[in-house]
């Protein structure tokens, strides 16, 4: 029986005042919000560079890139 990895899945973190929301990608957030929400256009956001050491953060909103770490899987494997 091998060992399964650990799964690592980014997550992207919109922090707009005390609303604390967590979406799998960048594009992700602009189904939900407009660019004048959030104060950037997606490609000013894609071209930022966002990273887990440099978070975007203006006057609306701040956005932070991390990783969910998850429990090693297995299930249906043999």
């Amino acid at each position: 029986m091998e060992t399964s990895e650990k799964k690592e899945r980014t997550v992207i973190h919109l922090q707009m005042g005390n609303i604390h929301e967590y979406f799998g990608s960048i594009a992700n957030i602009y189904e939900y919000h407009t660019m004048e929400e959030l104060g950037i256009t997606y490609g000013s956001l894609r071209n930022y560079g966002l990273s887990q050491d440099k978070p975007y953060q203006n006057s609306k909103c701040v956005i932070r890139k991390g990783v969910l770490k998850q429990k090693a899987g297995g299930r249906g494997r043999k």
